[in-house]
């Protein structure tokens, strides 16, 4: 008999396990720390034959058509606003390119009839038992379940309560990341343009929406730094530390950051776990083999979603067997898809000035350009995907 199932986080890998747990029979119920699902946020891609057949089984492929992106083309710019390289919409925007709060919105539609979500909830404590999971929560409510996945991202709650300290699996990768709203007063059309200098970008896009509004991202190189998460003026006088100086609209962009309502800030990390389950705890997605930028993150975190769902139906209760079988499976492919993550930084932000010129003219050459293309999907799609059937009449109604 399929059993309860906890799962830590709302954004992409938690609500995609949800949805195929409760295909299969099971009872998942999804706790999400923020009171409410997230909005917005930058563009996710998918690309390559394994993440359209994962979106097509899921009934997927219609809805992220109807609210798709089109693809975000990149400029490269001088310090006057001269064009040294222009990336198309597919470089960065795969084969469907979506928001990720829409994503998150679509996925989480697709799984409610299926599952149990509790926003504005945190775990707090798990405590294995005979015959479950015991588990505390930050609400006080304490609940018993048969397993707990910990689908919450790079910075996994539950890694941390299962597996131990994040600083023991998640690698700094020299370089910190950084987003946030202002008004689009530069007329920008559709993509976005940005400004290098070594170690440093500066780029700013329209809204995809709203063509009034604009998104303002910047990545620098910087050593491990000593912040509070919760404290965004903080980061913010990091981003202004490292930004200062800087021509072109980049002191438009500080402006428009000192008053900045909403900021994404985190460095560009990869975890990197030696086995993605303990007990009865697995994780899935980036808290388990995760890059913050660069990873293909989102079309591995859906395939890891329904592989992990997949073999516990097949497993019909030895959840050890499951979990072996997912990680077995998936292990390869999600390092190689994670491995992107580690060239993201440099990629854009090369070190020196040489970097910088060296980028721009071999992406200038379309044989070039259309190798990584291709590459991109190759890595993608490395995996093999088993059919798992399953029995309508264990479908939760």
């Amino acid at each position: 008999m399929n059993g309860s199932v906890l799962i830590s986080g709302a954004s992409i890998a938690g609500p995609a396990l949800a949805y195929w747990l409760g295909r299969h029979g099971f009872k998942p119920t999804v706790v999400e720390l923020a009171p409410a699902l997230r909005g917005g946020g930058q563009a996710v891609d998918f690309r390559g034959e394994t993440h359209l057949t994962v979106l097509e089984r899921m009934g997927l492929t219609p809805d992220l058509r109807r609210i798709e992106t089109g693809g975000s083309p990149m400029r490269f710019v001088d310090e006057r606003g001269r064009t040294l390289l222009h990336l198309p919409a597919e470089f960065a925007g795969g084969e469907i390119e979506v928001l990720r709060g829409d994503l998150a919105r679509v996925l989480y539609e697709h799984s409610r009839p299926h599952a149990e979500y509790i926003f504005g909830d945190s775990i707090t404590r798990l405590t294995e038992t005979l015959s479950g999971v015991r588990v505390d929560f930050q609400q006080g409510v304490s609940r018993d379940f048969d397993l707990v996945i910990g689908a919450d991202g790079l910075h996994s709650n539950v890694r941390r309560l299962a597996f131990g300290p994040e600083a023991d699996y998640v690698s700094h990768l020299g370089y910190y990341a950084a987003t946030w709203p202002l008004p689009n007063d530069l007329g920008l059309g559709k993509g976005s343009v940005g400004y290098n200098a070594p170690g440093r970008l500066a780029s700013v896009g329209a809204d995809h929406r709203d063509p009034a509004q604009a998104g303002a991202f910047v990545v620098f190189a910087a050593p491990e730094l000593s912040y509070d998460r919760n404290d965004p003026e903080q980061q913010k006088r990091l981003i202004d530390k490292a930004f200062a100086g800087l021509g072109w609209e980049v002191p438009r962009l500080l402006a428009s950051l000192r008053q900045a309502p909403d900021l994404y800030f985190d460095s560009i990390s990869r975890a990197d776990v030696d086995t993605w389950s303990t007990g009865r705890v697995c994780l899935v997605g980036d808290a388990a083999c995760g890059a913050t930028i660069g990873g293909m993150g989102t079309g591995t975190a859906v395939v890891a979603a329904y592989v992990l769902a997949g073999e516990l139906a097949r497993a019909q209760g030895d959840y050890r067997a499951a979990f072996t079988q997912y990680e077995g499976r998936l292990r390869k492919y999600a390092q190689g898809c994670q491995a992107g993550g580690d060239r993201t930084g440099r990629f854009l932000a090369p070190g020196t000035a040489t970097g910088i010129r060296l980028r721009n003219t071999l992406l200038s050459r379309p044989l070039f350009l259309n190798r990584m293309l291709k590459l991109g999907e190759k890595i993608s799609s490395t995996v093999d995907l088993p059919d798992y059937p399953f029995d309508t009449s264990r479908v939760m109604r």
